[in-house]
């Protein structure tokens, strides 16, 4: 198994501050794998942005532009 990205701690925190009382150690990690591909494959599609724009720096609008064409394709979060 390829080592986390993101902290364990953080992300169980996170569950807990949004009404969690007790996390198992498998849902955090699940959370964290979800996480975790999610963010590859929205900065997949800014890298696409950069690169159409000839670019070597991903910048925020790329960023935003991939997010906001990940949440059209797949739903918003919010």
């Amino acid at each position: 198994m390829a080592k986390k990205v993101f902290a364990w701690s953080p992300i169980r925190k996170l569950m807990k501050d949004n009404g969690a009382e007790m996390v198992a150690r498998d849902a955090v990690d699940a959370l964290i794998d979800y996480l975790e591909q999610v963010a590859e494959h929205v900065t997949g599609v800014a890298l696409e942005m950069t690169r159409h724009a000839n670019r070597k720096k991903l910048t925020n609008e790329d960023m935003n532009i991939a997010i906001d064409l990940v949440e059209e394709e797949f739903g918003d979060i919010d």
